[in-house]
């Protein structure tokens, strides 16, 4: 099965001016930043972004890795520079290039992400356990985001499905809550220039979660992720905008009712239209990066892509 686009919706027809522009007004944290003189979306230059001091945060380890079924074809992918040196990471700082310059801080090892909530009991799996749970596959994604951008990424990860299916949850269970790592001492310095109430929280429908599409993420071009892009393990919705990509998960809760997230009332809609076709806006500094420099991953977590 191949993830196609519809031909008459080129990858650069993506947001209507009048829904981005909906969705800015909602974004307080990001009024309060342009307030502090951070600069806000569609303002801040591109040669900050990919300024000499940033750097890729990752110990570049190899994944062992195999096709994957479900990906998307024929499309040029996004490059590692770009993936990495252009960032919603807010916990990291506002700007694009902030995660890349500071999300060295972040510690990914070791790691663990505790399971709780209607389930036959909590469990808890460390980093190594989950990455030997199911073979990992390579899986190219192509996502739109809110900002009028997209990429186009080879993640590698398997089925969030088949991890919900190693914690047995009960019936009652409607919804998956995951909560992202946050710890002031790391990131306190730059994620309370934002309003957003730590820790970053995102949620799906438990079809949603269990749709063979949604990738529990390890890494991207065939090695680990680097911090900026969600380290050590994030989920991949490649339709849905990126914030609901939670990046840095440490918890992940089965609940009854639709859970509290950080972007209820920030962005209530976040599924990708697919019969919008307005052009998007290039980003200052060449066409080039029309396609390649926006961040479906990533207004994540409280900032996926």
């Amino acid at each position: 099965m191949l993830i196609g686009k519809p031909p008459d919706i080129p990858s650069f027809e993506i947001t209507p001016k009048s829904a981005y522009d909906a969705f800015l007004n909602r974004r307080r944290f990001l009024r309060r930043a342009a307030a502090m003189g951070a600069v806000a979306l569609g303002a801040e230059r591109v040669e900050s972004v990919f300024h000499a001091d940033a750097r890729v945060l990752a110990d570049a380890t190899k994944l062992q890795t195999m096709s994957g079924p479900l990906t998307t074809t024929g499309e040029q992918l996004t490059s590692f520079e770009d993936i990495t040196h252009y960032n919603n990471y807010y916990e990291f700082g506002v700007n694009k290039g902030d995660p890349a310059k500071n999300a060295g801080s972040l510690p990914t090892r070791p790691w663990s992400v505790k399971i709780e909530g209607k389930l036959a009991k909590p469990l808890t799996f460390d980093i190594d356990t989950l990455l030997k749970l199911c073979p990992l596959e390579d899986c190219v994604y192509r996502h739109r985001c809110v900002e009028a951008r997209s990429m186009v990424i080879p993640w590698v990860g398997y089925p969030l499905s088949e991890l919900i299916k190693q914690c047995q949850p009960l019936s009652s269970a409607k919804f998956v809550q995951f909560l992202s790592y946050y710890n002031r001492g790391v990131e306190g310095a730059w994620a309370y220039q934002t309003d957003i109430m730590w820790p970053y929280s995102e949620g799906l429908r438990m079809d949603e979660a269990m749709n063979p599409l949604a990738l529990l993420t390890f890494g991207l071009y065939g090695q680990t992720l680097p911090n900026q892009d969600g380290a050590p393990i994030r989920v991949v919705l490649p339709w849905k905008y990126g914030f609901k990509s939670a990046k840095s998960i440490v918890k992940i809760r089965f609940v009854e009712k639709m859970p509290h997230t950080t972007w209820n009332d920030e962005a209530p809609t976040s599924t990708v239209s697919t019969r919008m076709s307005t052009p998007t806006w290039t980003i200052p500094g060449g066409a080039r990066r029309r396609s390649a420099a926006s961040a479906f991953l990533f207004i994540s977590r409280s900032a996926p892509p």
